[in-house]
């Protein structure tokens, strides 16, 4: 199968959305269809075919489709899959990755729950190496893979994957957060904030917040809910319940979608 175009190139140089999961295809189409309108600046989206993640026990129809609409208007898609902080054993991790890439077409991984400490980076290497070298065998030898740290993570995990995940909570934290000094050694295109319950009033702020910390990527919703997983404030803490549905703010569509869209991408600039 074609994959989905790598989104190196969407990337680079302009503030533009992460999408990090939005509902099933068959309850928000409408999500789904806004991600393939021309023009989003979305560097990427990610695909969770069940609600706790991964790519499921069979091709999904509508994830299908979804998954086609998006490689036709060229959108890059990431498959979700879950590292449980590290504890997630190698062969599943790559059963759902082969699925991903045979079924639909991604370009890349989505690494939620990925670990973020000095002692857990050899074994997010190897599970880094191993995707890598999946997606060579399978016929996608550039892989785009985004670790979901939700916290700035040891620097050393900036050199095994493409963009990290650095910021994923509330507004209301987001708004105080600081990036720590060695982010600056590297690009914006290097990493990602998402973040929820950010009144329409404060939307400027909180992309001008997230350019001034060196993001490139990122999501901003007014949606609010108990981050899942039972993750703490900031994204912090322990989270030992696979991410569930109906308490994730990130699955529908800001109500602002349209201020969004116009306020990033390539022509914006600061």
């Amino acid at each position: 199968m074609r994959p989905s175009p790598p989104p190196a190139a969407r990337t680079a140089g302009w503030l533009g959305l992460g999408v990090p999961g939005y509902a099933h295809p068959l309850v928000a189409p409408v999500e789904w269809a806004e991600l393939a309108r021309p023009g989003a600046p979305v560097h990427w989206a990610v695909l969770r075919v069940p609600v706790t993640g991964g790519a499921g026990a069979r091709p999904d129809p509508y994830c299908l489709a979804a998954a086609a609409r998006l490689r036709a208007s060229g959108v890059p898609l990431l498959g979700h899959l879950d590292l449980r902080r590290g504890v997630r054993s190698g062969p599943e991790l790559l059963t759902d990755a082969a699925r991903f890439l045979d079924w639909y077409g991604v370009s890349g991984f989505y690494l939620d729950r990925a670990p973020a400490g000095a002692v857990t980076l050899p074994a997010a290497t190897a599970a880094v190496t191993a995707l890598r070298g999946l997606g060579a065998r399978h016929g996608h030898p550039a892989l785009h893979l985004v670790l979901g740290h939700d916290t700035h993570p040891d620097p050393g995990y900036a050199a095994i994957a493409e963009q990290l995940v650095t910021f994923r909570g509330r507004w209301a934290d987001y708004r105080w957060s600081q990036a720590p000094e060695w982010t600056a050694d590297h690009p914006a295109s290097r990493f990602c904030h998402l973040v929820h319950g950010v009144p329409r009033g404060h939307l400027e702020e909180a992309l001008r917040l997230a350019r001034w910390q060196g993001a490139g990527t990122v999501y901003v919703t007014d949606a609010t809910g108990r981050p899942r997983g039972g993750r703490g404030p900031g994204g912090r803490g322990p989270a030992e319940s696979p991410r569930g549905c109906g308490t994730d703010p990130f699955e529908t569509l800001p109500g602002y979608w349209d201020d969004i869209v116009s306020r990033t991408g390539p022509a914006i600039s600061e």
